[in-house]
């Protein structure tokens, strides 16, 4: 099931949208926009650009300390078994996804 994309008016009377998961969870909040219009438009421009969009990470690196040992977070790794995934292979697995279940070629028949 899709998130839910909500139309509100805020208490400044601006109109704002919100994404909603499947769950309920509100996962963004718009800015606040001047017309319905517009924001109708914002959410255009955020299921054209939040597809797949890349990541960003603006977090600073946290600092190293020499005698602290970092915690492992993942589990011990299994000999001969590579756990890492490639990001061409998350683009593959998304476009796979994205594909049609009625097979190739009948895109637009109908």
């Amino acid at each position: 099931m899709a998130g839910t994309f909500e139309l509100f008016v805020d208490a400044d009377a601006c109109f704002r949208f919100r994404l909603r998961a499947p769950d309920g969870a509100v996962l963004a909040v718009s800015k606040g926009f001047a017309d319905k219009p517009a924001a109708v438009a914002g959410i255009t421009a955020v299921r054209e650009y939040a597809g797949m969009g890349l990541i960003s990470d603006l977090c600073p690196e946290p600092p190293v300390s020499p005698a602290a040992p970092r915690p492992r977070s993942t589990p011990t790794p299994v000999p001969g078994v590579d756990r890492r995934v490639h990001d061409n292979d998350l683009r593959i697995r998304a476009r796979a996804l994205r594909r049609p279940a009625h097979g190739p070629g009948a895109v637009g028949v109908g």
